[in-house]
């Protein structure tokens, strides 16, 4: 699951985990958007912008941590210490990152997962 709200980036996102072997849904631009789509579906391990365009990924983060969901944030913010709780315990990749990076973290997720 990739939740990013600037199309380009979540286009390359999609383009580069479906050819490094993942299946993909999404992007989702907004919270809206993944929300509607977590009521019915809940993915191996997600990608998730801090900033959406309708506010913060907090509420995505929390469904998937109910979920036991692994993820890693993806964010052109810096990691700090006053973070809401759920986006504390969890990979933080600050863009721009390698493609060999973020495969590498997404993979250490899915085995954790699986």
């Amino acid at each position: 699951m990739i939740v990013e709200d600037q199309a380009l980036i979540g286009m390359s996102l999609e383009a580069y985990l479906e050819d490094a072997g993942f299946s993909v849904a999404g992007p989702f631009p907004s919270c809206t958007d993944a929300l509607r789509w977590l009521e019915h579906n809940t993915p191996q391990i997600a990608v998730l912008d801090v900033s959406l365009r309708d506010g913060t990924v907090l509420p995505i983060a929390q469904a998937l941590k109910r979920r036991n969901t692994p993820f890693a944030v993806y964010s052109g913010l810096p990691f700090t210490a006053g973070l809401p709780e759920e986006l504390k315990s969890v990979p933080w990749l600050e863009k721009p990152v390698s493609r060999e990076e973020l495969a590498r973290t997404l993979s250490r997720l899915h085995r954790t997962e699986a």
